[in-house]
């Protein structure tokens, strides 16, 4: 049984409607909403998410909770970006989910993304100074967005007086949420 550790923790996920990665949002969702943590996920628009297994064959539909442009990103104590080659490509066209992860680096506010997930990052212009790791065909990205990165199942950086935790892979799950749940936790 799950301890609720999380108990008044706010997380917001956000994801396009179709491609995101399913274990990268299923499994961290269902993961933080055990150990007591409220969890959001807000996609592009209202219709349902349908999310990819190895961004080829089709996985689970998920329900939204909301959209986007509906979220109060303010009332967050962590973002969510999981991957999937396409979610990531398609997030980083969407002007609000980039001036979302601006408003969670600009308030100090923490933020976790896996695999393509710092796509999002790059594109937000949030990465000077920071650390991090990603799907190794991100890494080029990265680093000319003024990153470092590093080849490590999860990396936490606190850099710039906001934590950043980044993993590589689905493979690497059980680190980037024990990294996660140890950040907030911290943060209770």
């Amino acid at each position: 049984m799950a301890q609720n550790t999380l108990n008044g923790r706010r997380v917001l996920a956000i994801v396009t409607n179709y491609g995101v990665e399913q274990d990268e949002l299923v499994v961290p969702v269902q993961h933080l909403r055990e150990r007591g943590a409220q969890v959001d996920v807000a996609a592009v628009s209202a219709e349902e998410i349908s999310t990819l297994v190895g961004d080829k064959d089709p996985g689970e539909t998920v329900t939204p909770d909301l959209t986007l442009a509906d979220a109060d990103t303010s009332s967050y104590d962590l973002l969510l970006i999981p991957g999937g080659t396409i979610n990531a490509d398609g997030l980083r066209l969407d002007g609000t989910a980039v001036s979302t992860v601006r408003a969670f680096a600009d308030s100090g506010r923490k933020v976790a993304a896996i695999c393509h997930g710092p796509w999002l990052l790059v594109e937000a212009g949030v990465l000077e100074g920071k650390t991090l790791t990603s799907y190794p065909s991100v890494a080029t990205d990265i680093r000319n967005a003024k990153g470092t990165w590093v080849d490590k199942a999860v990396m936490h950086c606190g850099a710039n007086d906001w934590d950043l935790i980044t993993s590589r892979t689905p493979d690497d799950l059980e680190d980037f949420l024990r990294e996660i749940d140890a950040t907030l936790g911290a943060a209770a």
